[in-house]
């Protein structure tokens, strides 16, 4: 593998075998937490090793880097209740619950607290609470706690278990085999013709291409992850070559922290293998609190070796009713009022009411399986 893990080692912290007996404290985590947990145990998170301290987490959201210098533009945090507090100071070691199963084992190295509304200023860009990202962290306790983290148990599993793989086992596939250039794909979102474009045209140039949609906890109007990995299933396997082509499952939450976001989902890529990343318009990105490209701007702020994984930015894509194909505006000469441009709000909604988007955005089998998942989950709701 050409490429390292963000900071020269890819962590792990998984051992089911660790000793819970003789650890009093719990603490009750949700599952947000939980999907973090794992990322760090399996070293999608890499070079974190759990939680961060408050001289890691004051570094990053005023500095975009941890304490030693190395970029990391999210703070990882671990929120406790101020009743939690006293047994957690006097614990050298505490459970990670969730849903009165222990998932976790954290070595106390911090409790502190948190300046809430400054940390969703420098990571949102905002405080305010429709963004999806700062109304999460104002729900939260500002008292944080940090230190190092083993997984004991993997989480429950909301898709195929064949979709969960972790960085280690990635890598290994991608030297089976033998891809040196491996650009790879994040989406939270239905993959359309405009995504399609855009991966292919990116692939042109690698040995393969690494679809990777986020399967953790995203805002709630977002289509359910069970659904759109059959979406993704569907796609893959009647229109990408499967010799160029790995589709796995993120297991990790959807911050929507727009050009901080970016810089994130890059490294964790770069954990996984992969030696470049596309960033298209507005990546990360929710409503109108970032500008249309300042995800792909960031990067050109950070140092030359910061990141050993190379962004590919991609201008908006669409399709064009007199190219009668998908372009972008660097290759299509033609007017706004020739070009189809929905947008993923409007198509959602139209993707709930059984209305079947033009099939000039999305491909029909991509579409009949988002509708049906979705009549299916109305059905068993209601």
């Amino acid at each position: 593998m050409a490429i390292t893990a963000h900071g020269g080692q890819l962590i792990n912290r998984f051992r089911s075998d660790d000793d819970l007996d003789s650890i009093k404290t719990e603490i009750i985590i949700d599952l947000f937490t939980l999907f973090d947990l794992e990322c760090l145990a399996i070293g999608a998170f890499s070079p974190l090793k759990g939680f961060m301290t408050e001289q890691d987490y004051q570094s990053v959201i005023h500095r975009m880097r941890l304490h030693n210098g190395l970029l990391w533009p999210i703070p990882i945090t671990l929120s406790i209740s101020k009743d939690d507090v006293p047994n957690v100071l006097s614990s050298e070691k505490v459970k990670l619950v969730y849903d009165q199963t222990v998932f976790g084992v954290m070595e106390v190295s911090d409790v502190f607290e948190a300046d809430l509304p400054k940390e969703a200023e420098l990571v949102y860009g905002t405080t305010d609470l429709s963004h999806p990202g700062v109304k999460r962290l104002f729900k939260e306790s500002p008292i944080y706690v940090g230190g190092n983290i083993t997984m004991v148990k993997r989480p429950p599993r909301i898709i195929d278990e064949k979709y969960y793989v972790d960085p280690i086992d990635t890598r290994m596939e991608l030297d089976r085999r033998n891809w040196r250039r491996i650009v790879g794909f994040q989406t939270r979102n239905p993959i359309h013709r405009a995504h399609e474009y855009i991966q292919k045209s990116a692939l042109e140039s690698m040995d393969g291409l690494f679809i990777h949609p986020l399967v953790g906890e995203t805002k709630q109007d977002d289509l359910p992850p069970a659904i759109r990995m059959k979406s993704y299933e569907v796609l893959v396997n009647q229109f990408y070559s499967k010799n160029h082509t790995i589709l796995q499952a993120y297991p990790a939450n959807m911050r929507y922290a727009g050009p901080r976001e970016a810089v994130f989902h890059a490294i964790v890529r770069q954990n996984y293998g992969c030696t470049h990343f596309i960033v298209g318009r507005d990546h990360a990105g929710v409503g109108d609190y970032y500008g249309t490209y300042d995800s792909q701007k960031i990067f050109e702020q950070l140092h030359p070796d910061d990141l050993e994984i190379k962004p590919l930015f991609f201008e908006h894509s669409f399709y064009c009713k007199k190219c009668q194909t998908v372009a972008s505006i660097k290759t299509c000469p033609h007017e706004m009022e020739d070009r189809l441009v929905l947008s993923g709000t409007k198509v959602r909604e139209m993707l709930r009411k059984g209305i079947f988007p033009p099939s000039e955005f999305s491909r029909q089998e991509v579409i009949e399986i988002l509708i049906n998942g979705l009549t299916e989950e109305g059905q068993s709701n209601g």
